[in-house]
């Protein structure tokens, strides 16, 4: 989920090209919609948007119970890169932090761990 066109459809673009089938969501309201219509293996967002951020995404989502989606794992991808950022991301739910600018291969090994994937990633 990023609130930019232009970032959703890189990101979208990166994951598509490592095998994923991936869905996109501009808001928290739409993510958490797609969840219920579709169970994702991984949940990336942004977290700096207007209205609700991303911190409220994982608030939200970990309200859940797990077959509603609560135990997805997550990725904050933010420009948010500082080391309390990082922590922050980490004490509300999400698994992982990973500042932009995106390293494709970085953000393709990070989804890999996290859903127990082997595939080569270079």
């Amino acid at each position: 989920m990023d609130d930019e066109a232009d970032a959703r459809e890189l990101v979208a673009m990166m994951l598509a090209q490592g095998g994923a089938e991936v869905r996109t969501s501009v808001s928290v309201t739409e993510a958490l919609a797609a969840c219920d219509e579709w169970r994702p293996d991984i949940l990336i967002s942004d977290i700096g948007m207007p209205g609700e951020d991303g911190y409220m995404l994982i608030k939200k989502l970990r309200a859940r119970e797990s077959e509603s989606g609560g135990h997805i794992p997550a990725i904050a991808l933010t420009a948010y890169g500082r080391q309390e950022d990082r922590r922050r991301a980490l004490s509300v739910g999400y698994e992982s932090h990973i500042p932009k600018p995106i390293e494709p291969v970085e953000l393709l090994a990070v989804v890999a761990s996290l859903t127990n994937r082997t595939k080569n990633i270079e």
